[in-house]
């Protein structure tokens, strides 16, 4: 062969591989932006008004499988983009599919409970009382495995009450990592004490886990009709957003005229906890031209303040003290 003919079918095999690698999926995958969206038209509630210019945003977070020129070329990803590995989002055992559900289950429990926390703000009588941490997760390769199942209750730690989520999180963190933790766990009417090791957090070093992921517990019945429809969106990540626009509806002038994008779990009695996803909820924020961001305060604040820009973000631990901090906040003309 002669050396141009070499030479040009090195071209063509090296455009083929680099084609290759630009289209077939690597093992990991991308957590990119998503833009802002107003809930107003996702929000129904019984009895609600015309709301002001501006609104309460909700921020998605997408996620898709990277190619394999995009996992070896950080250059290549989109804007914004982080690459994670399949285990950070699908432990070993799980299924998409089953994270899938979990999800959307996430956020239907979410919804019922931003609503339930909205009414009471508004003075309804909401019959809605925190019972335990329910189950929605277990890690295969964890302590739990084979001791705990999805749908029971935690209920108490070491003969302590847990009565949300936070609570579980508070009681478990008092341990250190290989300490082993007395779970009292509800199932049907029945209870039973549940002994379980834990380890260290492989996030975040130090702190003590069992390997399970939980959701507020409680028996909410809601005095007026409230509906939620995000479509396929799924996670609790929506809390904040949705108790928000709840007031908005039925009270009006939370947004302050402003394009308030929000993030943020919302707990029964009010409290808000840390989320994932943080820098591309940012992102997505400023691509929508909101005025500010509400996220839950801590290290979800810190990690938002380094993406915002001019972006102006708000921390928040509470309900009520997102609508204080809304409520100085200039109105927009």
């Amino acid at each position: 062969m002669k050396p141009a003919a070499v030479i040009g079918a090195g071209l063509v095999l090296g455009a083929v591989a680099l084609g290759a690698a630009w289209l077939l999926p690597s093992n990991s995958y991308l957590l990119l932006p998503d833009r802002a969206k107003p809930l107003e038209e996702k929000v129904k509630v019984q009895g609600e008004k015309d709301t002001s210019p501006g609104g309460i945003y909700y921020v998605d977070v997408v996620v898709r499988k990277a190619t394999l020129l995009e996992e070896l070329v950080s250059g290549l990803r989109p804007d914004g983009a982080d690459l994670v590995p399949e285990q950070a989002l699908v432990p070993p055992g799980s299924s998409f599919g089953e994270r899938r559900r979990q999800n959307l289950r996430q956020m239907d429990r979410s919804q019922e409970v931003a609503a339930a926390v909205a009414l009471r703000e508004l003075g309804y009588d909401v019959d809605a009382e925190p019972e335990g941490a329910l189950v929605v997760g277990v890690a295969p390769d964890a302590p739990a495995a084979g001791k705990l199942e999805p749908t029971e209750v935690i209920v108490a730690v070491d003969g302590k009450a847990v009565r949300t989520p936070d609570d579980l999180r508070r009681l478990i963190a008092t341990h250190k990592p290989r300490d082993t933790v007395r779970l009292r766990v509800r199932a049907g009417g029945a209870t039973r004490v549940v002994e379980v090791r834990t380890i260290e957090s492989p996030e975040e070093p130090g702190r003590p886990i069992v390997g399970i992921q939980v959701e507020q517990f409680a028996d909410i019945q809601l005095p007026i009709a409230v509906e939620i429809d995000l479509g396929g969106v799924g996670g609790p990540s929506a809390g904040l957003a949705f108790a928000l626009d709840v007031v908005e509806e039925l009270r009006g002038d939370v947004d302050r005229g402003l394009r308030v994008a929000v993030t943020g779990e919302l707990e029964l009695d009010g409290g808000v906890a840390a989320i994932g996803g943080v820098k591309q909820k940012v992102i997505g924020a400023r691509r929508s031209d909101a005025d500010v961001f509400l996220v839950p305060a801590g290290d979800n604040a810190v990690e938002a303040r380094r993406h915002a820009g001019d972006l102006r973000i708000i921390p928040v631990e509470s309900f009520g003290q997102a609508l204080r901090a809304l409520a100085t906040l200039p109105r927009k003309r």
